[in-house]
């Protein structure tokens, strides 16, 4: 792949966005379904960013309006006070390729556009490949900190 256009996602992107987080993201959350996902873009059409790869064989295709594939996805979410970033998720058969780098630079440029100052990552414990990824952008653990979770709903 040599192109990759990032972009916000739009409603119509968010079957295959669920389908995707299946193959590409590492575990469930209880929000991974069309609702939690349609709420998110509704509230924040800018949150939800996508990358889209479009093969050179397939430059033609583009001109006439094709969008891509998606092969990345993060959540960047700012509640006024605090920057998150949720679901950085890159396709396997795409990784290592920069789309992670491009998604959080993406990412980061919209929370300095609304005076974020720092930026905190959900990532499992688990997930060693993550680990590294965000270490390699610069992000680090805070041991101190632990997440507090209650489910609001059955």
């Amino acid at each position: 792949m040599t192109d990759v256009r990032i972009r916000a996602a739009t409603p119509e992107d968010l079957d295959n966005v669920l389908a995707f987080w299946k193959v590409a993201a590492e575990g469930t959350s209880i929000s991974d379904d069309r609702g939690g996902v349609e709420r998110l873009v509704a509230r924040d059409p800018e949150a939800l960013i996508l990358a889209m790869g479009v093969p050179p064989a397939r430059a033609e295709s583009r001109a006439r309006g094709n969008r891509g594939e998606l092969v990345g996805t993060v959540i960047a979410g700012f509640d006024g006070w605090r920057c998150h970033l949720y679901r950085l998720a890159v396709h396997p058969g795409h990784r290592r390729q920069g789309i992670a780098s491009a998604l959080l630079a993406a990412a980061e440029e919209r929370f300095v556009t609304f005076g974020g100052r720092r930026a905190d990552a959900m990532v499992l414990t688990r997930n060693e490949i993550a680990h590294r990824t965000w270490g390699a952008a610069g992000y680090g653990a805070e041991e101190q900190w632990r997440r507090w979770v209650k489910p609001l709903t059955e």
